[in-house]
């Protein structure tokens, strides 16, 4: 290594030592790798949600190491977004932690700042509503003209589409219970197969009739206490055991999936699914 960069092999001891060592490996970056130099807060996004769903993964997977290594990843990204700023005068990676601290500390009074520790805070569900009650006052005067505003776009649909209805019900625009939003799934389900029903077949209002659909769904979901997301994903999860399954058994057998009946990957299938329910009668 370059005599000038033998101090960065060296690990710190300390947090604050820790990211004030990452904190100068970007910007030698920043103007020693062609690649580092040509990078933007625009052309970081993909890397930063990726990174995001990374960790997520660790944790899913109870991958201790991993999560190790993929917090690392982000923060990463967050460092090297506030050296961007940095570098045009806007702001800084201490600014950054400052404002989340005193974000943390304004948000959470019963704690740092109310002389009665509880003052009425003695559940999360009151400590949310304090949140939301202090975020809103927060966002008195910004250029947000709906509540909606506050809903990131980038967000994956159906966690979207959750935060949005929550908004709506926060303020009574909801069903009184399960039933109406399960009766609003039937009927959206209902005018999906018109839609795809007739000779007169029209992709945007069948996307649009499918839209309405998934959304009533997660509606059932919220009601259910359910993340529509993680619902999904693990539906998804399931899917590629049973499948791979198939095609370890099609193997077996000489075959290969592509030259196989509907019906032949249809008895793999429900054996696959036969054995999960086995298991989990077992763990029962």
């Amino acid at each position: 290594m370059k005599k000038e960069y033998e101090h960065l092999l060296k690990s710190a001891d300390d947090s604050e030592k820790a990211i004030t060592r990452l904190k100068e490996i970007v910007s030698i970056l920043r103007v020693q790798c062609p690649w580092d130099r040509e990078q933007n807060h625009e052309t970081l996004r993909r890397c930063m949600l990726e990174e995001a769903y990374e960790v997520v993964d660790a944790i899913n997977e109870k991958d201790m190491d991993n999560l190790e290594e993929e917090l690392g990843d982000v923060i990463l990204q967050v460092v090297f977004h506030s050296n961007l700023a940095e570098e045009k005068n806007s702001f800084d990676l201490t600014s950054v932690i400052n404002k989340e601290c005193e974000k943390m500390i304004r948000r959470h009074p019963h704690v740092f700042l109310e002389k009665n520790l509880n003052n009425g805070i003695n559940s999360i569900d009151k400590v949310l509503e304090k949140w939301d009650n202090i975020k809103a006052t927060e966002k008195q005067g910004t250029t947000q003209t709906s509540r909606m505003d506050s809903v990131p776009k980038a967000l994956p649909a159906l966690t979207r589409a959750a935060k949005v209805q929550k908004k709506a019900a926060d303020v009574g625009f909801d069903w009184d219970n399960i039933t109406g939003a399960l009766d609003k799934v039937r009927e959206e389900t209902s005018e999906l197969i018109e839609a795809t029903g007739g000779e007169d077949f029209n992709k945007g209002h069948v996307e649009e009739e499918l839209g309405d659909l998934l959304f009533s769904v997660v509606n059932v979901a919220r009601f259910l206490n359910v993340d529509p997301e993680e619902a999904l994903q693990s539906a998804t999860r399931k899917f590629i055991k049973r499948f791979s399954y198939v095609e370890e058994e099609s193997l077996a057998c000489g075959k290969q999936l592509e030259n196989m009946s509907l019906e032949e990957m249809d008895i793999l299938w429900n054996e696959a699914k036969n054995i999960e329910n086995n298991k989990n009668q077992c763990h029962d």
